[in-house]
């Protein structure tokens, strides 16, 4: 075969994997919906933003300051979005680990959501701290191993490393390569216990982040119990973002999916609802728990008190009992409505923690608790390229589908 048959062929099945095997014009025409205009308008505001915070600093774009270090960037790009992205280290635990084989369906869709969930919070991370370049310099240089930054920065890339590895199968699979995919299965179950050790560490280590702040974290969300916290709210929140996930991808990307998929998701999304549940009575226990162990029961009457008990009241104990009624009444339709409100639940936390609670007895004209639009913008542009790049993965790869030709090597 000539070099030049080589290059046509692999043109060919590269545009045939790029475009899912239509023309350029079809490809174009399909492009052209509401959900992409919108995110078009997202994109053309929030992109020329991000150049300005990186050319004209932070300060052009957050009202960041000394006394309040982390704005909307972080407070949902990464101290929001890392629980909520445990979903590859619980879903491969319960699935090669526990052996919970009835939940494979669910997978791979756990991992990617984990893989892309723990990506953007680094860029979330790096677009907040600028000089991104230069990401070696607290993990090698700048911080001491007894630092928990060190910790975390190591732990992240590291895990981010270990996700995409346990999703090169599904890569492998796109793009035909056997020889390359025996080997990446064979590696997956030890990817998956080191998941496990590193995803329980660094979800407990951002909380143990908040520990060097006692006085600046107001009482009732300060509490030794913070990594454990962090932990316990983490494994429901990763239950709950896979029943999220998965109602959306069966409601608007049902052709990505296969019948097993479709057909076992209100099953599923039953069974995920029963581990939900049980991990947020653990969770609301705990968080009395801490309260009583500093025997900070008077200031539930305060003004922050209140919004302590909305929290894990309103965002925790009613969503829990939603999910417990339904999984008794077997209905997946009450179950994944007590799931998005989880997950509205554990941001509301990690939101309080990183900004509303934090530095709560500074006089009134130092705060800044409502971040400025532009930060709005550059968080929204951020969060609907993740959103792209999902729907991109999950169109082209077997995600939520099986190929019939692998089916034996699984």
């Amino acid at each position: 075969m000539s070099n030049g048959t080589r290059t046509e062929n692999f043109r060919s099945w590269f545009m045939d994997k790029l475009l899912m095997g239509m023309s350029w014009p079809e490809y174009s025409r399909r492009l052209i919906t509401p959900f992409n205009m919108v995110a078009a308008i997202i994109l053309s505001i929030g992109i020329p933003l991000m150049a300005i915070r990186f050319v004209y600093g932070l300060a052009s774009v957050t009202h960041a300051s000394n006394e309040y270090p982390w704005g909307i960037l972080l407070g949902w790009g990464l101290f929001g979005g890392v629980p909520l992205s445990a979903t590859g280290f619980v879903m491969g635990t319960a699935y090669y680990i526990f052996g919970f084989k009835g939940y494979k369906p669910l997978v791979r869709l756990g991992i990617l959501t984990g893989f892309l969930g723990y990506l953007f919070a680094v860029i979330y991370l790096m677009t907040d701290l600028g000089r991104p370049w230069r990401i070696y310099y607290p993990m090698i240089i700048g911080f001491g191993t007894a630092s928990v930054l060190f910790l975390v920065a190591w732990h992240v890339a590291t895990y981010l490393t270990v996700q995409f590895i346990e999703f090169s199968e599904a890569i492998l699979e796109w793009l035909k390569s056997r020889r390359v995919y025996k080997w990446a299965t064979m590696i997956v179950i030890g990817m998956t216990i080191a998941g496990i050790i590193l995803s329980t560490l660094h979800q407990s280590a951002l909380g143990a982040l908040f520990l060097l702040a006692p006085g600046k974290l107001h009482p009732l969300w300060y509490s030794s119990y913070l990594p454990h916290l962090f932990l316990s709210s983490s494994i429901y929140a990763a239950l709950a973002m896979v029943i999220v996930v998965s109602t959306l991808v069966a409601k608007f990307l049902p052709g990505a999916a296969d019948n097993n998929f479709l057909r076992n998701l209100d099953r599923l999304t039953v069974g995920l609802g029963k581990g939900a549940c049980v991990g947020m009575f653990v969770y609301f226990a705990l968080k009395l728990v801490g309260v009583a162990h500093d025997n900070n029961w008077y200031l539930l009457g305060t003004p922050y008190g209140e919004w302590f008990l909305l929290e894990i009241l309103g965002f925790v104990l009613l969503p829990a009992m939603m999910l417990t009624y339904g999984v008794k009444n077997s209905s997946p339709g009450i179950v994944r409505f007590g799931a998005f409100y989880a997950v509205i639940g554990v941001v509301l936390n990690r939101i309080n923690v990183s900004i509303i609670a934090f530095n709560w007895n500074l006089p009134d004209h130092l705060h800044h608790i409502i971040p400025p639009w532009q930060e709005f913008a550059i968080v929204a542009a951020i969060a609907m390229i993740h959103m792209l790049i999902f729907r991109w993965i999950v169109n082209r790869m077997p995600v939520v589908r099986e190929e019939p030709e692998y089916k034996e090597l699984h």
